[in-house]
């Protein structure tokens, strides 16, 4: 089968990932469709960023009987599952939901995708190996969730790699930080990035921050959503950690944020606060993305600096 006759939907394409994965899709020739979230009144809008070619679904995940419905009547060959809370703060809140839409609906559309056939990837994330004492993680590191967002990931992890035991075309995207203009101001990448750009335009006079000791593998979005792809075309599932392999810390991702619009004396601008530390965070996260580089051939193709960058000019306008 021609590429530009196969079909791809996306779960969580109102989001960063979703985004750029649509796009990435359509340059491929894909047939692409989008789950996202009704208005209250049943009505879909279509999220920012997500292009026009898009064919877009209203629905929720947690609807499990709706969207394998869905998944019949699309009928796709490949299904990325993006559709998460993404909040590790707001799992300790809502832990009930997080478990609900990270983990069982996950659960239920890989069942629906293995009764049409359809190659699944799952958007798994670094939280399911809670803090690990070794660094950095593999695809063979043990599950040690440490928060009900991890805790409800790993159970969809766990589901896919029992699915794939089975003969079935499943494979586990073990996503560490990845970042983009298109990122959240909830997140505190972008909440960096943002308040950088309004201290050097003269609109705010600090950066108010929690533990900026913690370390992450962070990468460009673009680069872990090409991963997924890679993953999905690949001649057989497996699991695989996408990461840069290189980790920095928060006070790292504020300095170059910093240095990029030429302010060095910037910690005058700083202050921490003890309402914005999480708990039970892992002070370091590292992965090891050596099997997705030698079976998928992906790399990397933005550094942090340059991530860091893209960002504050973005906010910069």
């Amino acid at each position: 089968m021609s590429s530009a006759r196969r079909r791809a939907l996306i779960t969580g394409s109102a989001g960063q990932d979703g985004s750029y994965l649509a796009e990435q899709l359509l340059a491929d020739g894909y047939a692409v469709h989008g789950l996202v979230r009704p208005r209250p009144d049943g009505s879909v809008v279509r999220p920012e960023f997500v292009p026009d070619a898009v064919v877009l679904h209203g629905g929720d995940v947690t609807d499990h009987a709706a969207t394998a419905a869905l998944v019949a009547e699309v009928n796709p060959d490949e299904v990325y599952n993006l559709a998460a809370i993404s909040s590790v703060a707001r799992s300790w809140t809502e832990p009930d939901l997080v478990r609900a839409v990270n983990g069982d609906a996950a659960i239920a559309l890989l069942d629906a995708c293995v009764a049409v056939g359809a190659r699944f990837v799952q958007a798994s994330s670094a939280e399911i190996f809670g803090a690990p004492t070794q660094n950095p993680q593999t695809e063979d590191t043990p599950l040690a969730p440490t928060n009900p967002y991890g805790e409800a990931k790993a159970a969809a992890h766990e589901a896919v790699q029992a699915a794939r035991a089975t003969g079935k075309f499943a494979v586990n995207a073990v996503l560490y930080n990845h970042e983009s203009p298109r990122r959240p101001n909830t997140f505190v990448t972008r909440k960096i990035t943002q308040t950088v750009a309004a201290i050097a335009r003269g609109e705010a006079d600090e950066l108010v921050l929690g533990t900026t000791s913690v370390r992450r593998d962070w990468g460009w979005a673009p680069d872990h959503v090409d991963a997924m792809v890679r993953a999905a075309r690949h001649d057989v599932a497996q699991d695989y950690v996408v990461a840069t392999g290189v980790g920095h810390s928060v006070h790292d991702l504020a300095a170059a944020a910093f240095a990029h619009v030429g302010i060095s004396d910037w910690e005058r601008f700083l202050r921490i606060d003890q309402a914005y530390v999480r708990p039970n965070d892992a002070p370091v996260l590292l992965g090891d993305a050596s099997r997705a580089r030698l079976d998928l051939g992906w790399v990397p193709t933005r550094t942090f600096e340059e991530m860091v960058a893209e960002m504050v000019d973005a906010d910069l306008g």
